[in-house]
């Protein structure tokens, strides 16, 4: 079969499945074309990942140590393993994307006990984390170590810096560790107006998954340790578990350009006032009702059944819970405001509007 790489085969797709639909940011393809001239030194001791690691340390306003990985479970998976002991158990919220969305890696990859915490907004509290750190030393039972929190979360609610550094607190005084599975650290950020930092390492937290592809780049994450001395066997937890790039520089190449010039806050304030403009669309109609508070990039939506099998003729978003009948709408860097409008049009005039939930 010949495939004539010219032509755009997504082109026809209108999606508001998930920011992984998007495409490469064009400033991170230019980062990946000057990155492709001649040799560089393989596994991370190129130029390249150098200045990206360093990039990221001013980025955090700290000198924190940072590992290039391919993915975000990756990320969060080797970041955790390089945080437990035996017996060790790490804890998080039932709707995160830990307990949720890994294909269940923390538990076969790492061998570790998830104790997931029902909430309402999918964020978790110090009154949450100290009601389950219990039986401390006894060698029957899972011993919390690690609290692991999604910021953004996966309904889309945003953690305030406040909030964190009350978290990061509890849990250290616990004995514990504070991990941030920042997949969307780039939208919760933007949405709270503050750098980076200033909901990493100014909070307390340990350690941070810093996502990248779901903001614009091509199979690029990092894991980050920000507390000194934390990452003494991480290169070879990495090695170990397939997670080391042998031509690093095409992944931190991309850091490179999502650090510079601010366009992670670029793509992600971009993609947040996307679901802020889907969200005011949406909120005045009968037929939709708004399940959670529109924070960073993400609508999730209750509508009638006929009227998500209307919309998915032409429209790609995923039904979060079908006994619900809860959507969700993912904007990203390069969703158009005239996509946003035309989706919000074809509700409005839809048969299927008219039938009340």
């Amino acid at each position: 079969m010949h495939i004539d790489l010219c032509v755009p085969m997504a082109s026809q797709i209108k999606s508001f499945a998930s920011d992984n639909y998007a495409p490469a940011h064009p400033e991170v393809i230019e980062a990946l074309v000057g990155a492709n001239v001649g040799d560089a030194p393989a596994y991370g001791a190129d130029e390249w990942s150098e200045q990206a690691r360093e990039l990221i340390s001013k980025a955090l306003g700290s000198d924190v140590e940072s590992f290039f990985v391919f993915n975000g479970t990756g990320a969060n998976v080797t970041g955790l393993v390089s945080f437990l002991h035996p017996g060790s158990a790490v804890v998080c919220a039932t709707q995160s994307h830990l307990n949720n969305d890994e294909g269940g890696a923390p538990e076969r990859i790492a061998g570790v006990k998830l104790i997931d915490v029902p909430t309402d907004d999918a964020k978790l509290t110090p009154e949450h984390v100290t009601n389950v750190w219990r039986r401390i030393g006894d060698e029957h039972a899972p011993q919390p170590h690690v609290v692991s929190v999604t910021q953004s979360t996966e309904l889309g609610t945003v953690y305030q810096v406040s909030e964190l550094a009350a978290l990061a607190a509890c849990v250290h005084e616990l004995g514990g560790l504070l991990h941030i599975d920042g997949a969307r650290i780039s939208n919760a950020a933007a949405h709270l107006g503050v750098n980076l930092g200033e909901i990493t390492v100014k909070t307390g937290a340990d350690l941070l998954s810093f996502g990248g592809t779901k903001n614009g780049l091509i199979g690029a994450e990092a894991v980050v340790f920000l507390r000194s001395g934390d990452d003494h066997y991480y290169p070879w937890i990495r090695k170990s578990l397939m997670q080391l790039s042998s031509k690093q520089r095409f992944i931190s190449a991309q850091f490179i350009a999502l650090l510079s010039n601010d366009l992670w806050r670029r793509n992600a304030t971009h993609a947040n006032s996307m679901a802020a403009r889907l969200a005011k669309g949406l909120s005045g109609m009968a037929q939709v009702e708004i399940a959670h508070p529109v924070q960073a990039n993400a609508v999730f939506a209750r509508m009638h059944p006929d009227l998500i099998a209307h919309l998915l003729e032409t429209y790609r978003f995923y039904v979060w819970d079908e006994r619900e009948n809860l959507v969700r709408l993912m904007c990203s860097w390069n969703t158009e405001p005239e996509l946003v409008d035309e989706f919000i049009k074809a509700i409005a005039e839809s048969p299927a509007a008219k039938q009340t939930r």
